[in-house]
């Protein structure tokens, strides 16, 4: 019987590397729209292929934490986004 340890460093790079896509995507986001005063997060959740829901949440604290903006991206493997929906304005 194999043993599983052969594909744990291949399955640790690919997580490793999804987070770091993860991350540049929310980058290219907060570059574009300009960062609130009081920004809490910006959530970028992968849907399929290259296509990601991003939520820039804002509040001064937990409990008053609101979507200010949300976009619906087609993004590359380098965190680039190619079209957003709507489009991400300057905001701030």
């Amino acid at each position: 019987m194999p043993s599983s340890h052969q594909d744990t460093p291949t399955a640790g790079r690919e997580i490793q590397d999804r987070r770091q896509l993860i991350a540049a995507i929310g980058k290219q986001v907060t570059n574009a729209l300009g960062q609130p005063n009081d920004l809490q997060q910006v959530q970028v959740r992968p849907l399929w292929g290259d296509r990601y829901r991003v939520n820039v949440l804002v509040g001064g604290d937990a409990v008053s934490t609101r979507v200010a903006h949300s976009y619906f991206l087609v993004a590359d493997g380098n965190g680039n986004i190619l079209a957003s929906t709507p489009q991400i304005t300057k905001q701030y």
